[in-house]
């Protein structure tokens, strides 16, 4: 094979198995959507799934472990190749991966009757694998700048296994390290290739606008503060999440990367959403530090869970469904425009964190607001689900952009 392109021409099975983004940003739709339908009744006491976990620590693993495990394998498995410049995974062993995840999902969901370590060993083979295949990709590549992606990717798969002990060990796993360790290298994830992504495609479009400002060149010396900023308070929030260090370095981190994404030009892209939903998803990053911040030290304003959802919800949602949507325009030959559907499934997506936001400020209200919240997130992802599955599962037609 000479090209990414040959060899997707000579797979001759199933369509979704082109290319990587494609089976693990449909199941990843498909998971946000099944996922949210069995917690909504869980939340409320109709449903009892007959996992080993807890009903809320069973939904913070599968949304972040699961449903963020998948996104980040199909962001992964598209951009390395253009990274290293080797050729990218298709075919059965594409397939192999998929399923791995997706067993890991079903272990998870009926590990009430199975062993503890049995459990965590079938959940943590995928990402163990997909780490293996990354690091192969990297080295082959000499792709030495990105081995700061498979560290990250690294600390998020230790952050699953500590989730797996912890509940094993009868700790809720919900508010404990390894799912703090976890979000925690999803949002240095977001901070890093965000970080890159954004300035670059904003600049990307705004060039074509004609003149005016642009954003900053990314990773200058401010955006390597920021970062090494956030860093320290996302190890002071795992490590201590209630002391009042964490909660400053925290709103010294929400500051800054304010800041840095004001520098990104992004009120000039109003025009475009696929553009502008980039800076919306990077700007619940800053949000949620800020948010947990006043949590951290001024209790009680609209809890925890609330000001940690901006984060779970609002920057690793948001943000992936921008990644998922805008990849898989570009990787199947459409245009990089956001219809009328794509605008809703991204409003749907932010009403539904605001949403989930307000049930912890007006608690009276909570029932009504967690189920608006639940019914705008299915919705949302359900979108997607129609508005690209089709560009997800029929074969290219040769063209990649």
């Amino acid at each position: 094979m000479t090209s990414t392109t040959d060899q997707m021409r000579a797979w001759s099975g199933p369509a979704i198995l082109t290319y990587g983004f494609r089976p693990f940003f449909f199941g990843a739709a498909l998971w946000a959507v099944l996922a949210m339908v069995l917690w909504v009744p869980m939340l409320s006491g109709r449903l009892m799934l007959p996992t080993a976990f807890d009903p809320v620590s069973w939904h913070a693993h599968e949304f972040l472990f699961g449903y963020l495990g998948a996104v980040v394998a199909g962001f992964l498995m598209t951009a390395v190749p253009n990274w290293t410049g080797r050729l990218p995974i298709v075919g059965w062993r594409l397939g192999g991966l998929a399923a791995l995840w997706l067993v890991g999902r079903g272990a998870v969901a009926v590990s009430g009757g199975l062993p503890a370590g049995l459990v965590a060993a079938i959940d943590l083979a995928f990402p163990v694998v997909f780490a293996g295949v990354i690091l192969r990709e990297i080295v082959a590549g000499k792709n030495w700048r990105n081995l700061i992606v498979l560290a990250m990717l690294g600390v998020f798969l230790v952050g699953n296994a500590l989730f797996h002990w912890e509940a094993a060990h009868g700790a809720y796993a919900a508010q404990g390290y390894g799912l703090r360790l976890g979000l925690a290298a999803g949002i240095m994830m977001i901070a890093v290739i965000g970080g890159r992504v954004v300035p670059s495609f904003t600049r990307n479009w705004l060039v074509k606008r004609g003149p005016g400002r642009l954003p900053a060149p990314p990773m200058q010396r401010f955006d390597k503060a920021a970062l090494i900023v956030l860093s320290i308070a996302l190890v002071l929030w795992v490590a201590g999440p209630m002391h009042w260090a964490t909660g400053a370095a925290l709103a010294l981190a929400g500051v800054v990367h304010a800041i840095r994404l004001a520098r990104w030009a992004g009120y000039r892209t109003g025009a475009e959403p696929l553009v502008t939903v980039l800076h919306a998803g990077y700007g619940f990053v800053p949000l949620g530090a800020l948010a947990l911040a006043l949590e951290i030290l001024l209790p009680g304003m609209f809890g925890m869970a609330a000001a940690q959802h901006l984060w779970a919800a609002g920057a690793i949602g948001l943000m992936t469904l921008a990644v998922m949507t805008r990849a898989t325009l570009g990787h199947t030959g459409q245009a990089l425009s956001a219809g009328p559907g794509t605008v809703a499934i991204y409003l749907a997506l932010v009403l539904a964190v605001l949403a989930r936001v307000a049930a912890g400020i007006w608690p009276a209200a909570s029932p009504l607001l967690y189920m608006l919240s639940g019914g705008l997130w299915i919705a949302g992802f359900a979108g997607f689900a129609v508005v690209y599955g089709t560009l997800l599962l029929r074969r290219p037609a040769g063209k990649r952009i």
